[in-house]
């Protein structure tokens, strides 16, 4: 995301001076440019969906907004959020296998494309919402296919799963539409898995989740007005993986031959970490440097309470994220070093044996590829320390668009039991 040591012109030294760290860095030119990347590849009806469970941040939402994506949103907040952020509500659906009332109140008021339905006790919840209100609701329904794909670093389909209602219960169910007069059944939603780093596995699931949805349609009587083929596009982060080549990924062709036996229906790719990953830098400032048992280790302001999907989760060998130091230039790697945070768990770990020059305290340390589940996917409350801020760069200019958390905001959410208020 970044040219050298700096965002869009501006230095991550500045940055640090500005905004303090621990510090997470947006490039809304990067957010911009792989949101057109993908456009370039789909026909012009396809439709990309921003998932905001990768970077929820109302800021980055509105990047996403302005270039004219959707939302696929799972809580009320991130439904908020993207309703706020400019998305209108019939690009907006919701997804999770656990909708409150609430949520799928606030679904039908606010008039959203579709609530993605993943059970039948779903459905009776919709049902019941509906005939409340005197009104039918739009319902697309989350298949959880018989077939899986290899690929996928994440597998969300296929299996055993809390995610969707099982392909062959669906089929058994040939009267589902009719069963339940306040739900209008109209899409079909799959979604196989993340982090798919092969062109040929991401359009092998597209043909077989346009195959299903057509089948899913078919056997139930419903119109499919609406199909989300899910997306799963993976970034590489690791030694030996590549970023997908989207020059290679030919899905125009699969959209069109469907489109051209459903006039009409909207076809939807929802994507988050490849929208957002490699927009983000996570900027923590090293504290002291010390050696144990011949080891290097260099203890930061920032840690995995900030950046859990640095700790390698899934994997059983730790395995670093790209890492660099951006506050002055200095010669090739010549050491091996641990950089930890400030936690009490040997846990807290950003990198292991990075191979970084010799550093000192007060060096800036990046985490690059940071723009996905950074703060949305970590323990931001343990030892008490709070979310770090957060700031976008756009235009050459750095806009902080999240504060960062301090004593008096943790605190001012908790209340003591009078019993054991000072006297």
């Amino acid at each position: 995301m970044s040219e050298g040591l700096t965002v869009q012109g501006v230095a991550f030294t500045e940055l640090a001076e500005t905004f303090g760290t621990p510090l997470y860095v947006y490039d809304s030119r990067v957010l911009t440019d792989h949101f057109t990347a993908v456009r370039g590849i789909l026909p012009e009806e396809a439709e990309v969906f921003f998932s905001l469970k990768a970077n929820p941040n109302i800021s980055v939402c509105a990047v996403f907004a302005s270039a004219g994506a959707g939302a696929e949103v799972s809580s009320l907040t991130e439904l908020h959020t993207a309703r706020r952020a400019g998305i209108p509500p019939e690009k907006i659906i919701f997804l999770g296998p656990g909708k409150s009332s609430e949520e799928l109140d606030a679904c039908v008021e606010a008039g959203i494309c579709a609530i993605v339905c993943e059970s039948f006790g779903e459905l009776e919840a919709i049902d019941e919402l509906a005939r409340r209100r005197n009104t039918t609701v739009d319902v697309a329904l989350r298949v959880n296919p018989s077939f899986t794909v290899k690929g996928s670093k994440l597998t969300m389909g296929g299996r055993p799963r809390q995610f969707g209602l099982d392909e062959a219960q669906l089929l058994d169910h040939p009267d589902l539409a009719a069963k339940y007069p306040g739900v209008r059944l109209m899409g079909v939603h799959v979604y196989m898995g993340t982090r798919i780093l092969s062109e040929e596995v991401v359009a092998e699931n597209t043909a077989r989740i346009l195959e299903l949805a057509d089948r899913i349609a078919s056997a139930l009587g419903f119109p499919l007005e609406i199909v989300d083929i899910g997306g799963g596009l993976g970034v590489g982060y690791f030694d030996n993986e590549r970023d997908l080549d989207l020059t290679t990924l030919d899905l125009a062709p699969l959209i069109n031959r469907f489109r051209a036996a459903h006039t009409g229906t909207r076809v939807i790719m929802e994507l988050g970490r490849y929208l957002t990953a490699l927009a983000g830098t996570y900027m923590a400032r090293v504290r002291y440097t010390k050696t144990s048992m011949g080891e290097n280790f260099a203890v930061t302001d920032g840690g995995t309470h900030h950046h859990m999907a640095a700790v390698g989760i899934g994997s059983f060998v730790k395995r670093n994220f790209p890492t660099r130091l951006l506050n002055r230039a200095a010669p090739a790697p010549t050491e091996r070093w641990q950089i930890t945070g400030p936690l009490c768990t040997p846990n807290d770990l950003l990198g292991k044996n990075v191979e970084l020059p010799a550093l000192r305290p007060g060096d800036l340390i990046g985490i690059l590829r940071s723009g996905a589940y950074g703060p949305t996917a970590s323990p931001t409350l343990f030892l008490s320390h709070g979310c770090p801020a957060e700031v976008l760069v756009h235009e050459g200019v750095p806009y902080l668009v999240r504060d960062r958390d301090r004593p008096q905001d943790l605190l001012a959410r908790q209340h003591l039991h009078p019993a054991f208020a000072p006297r």
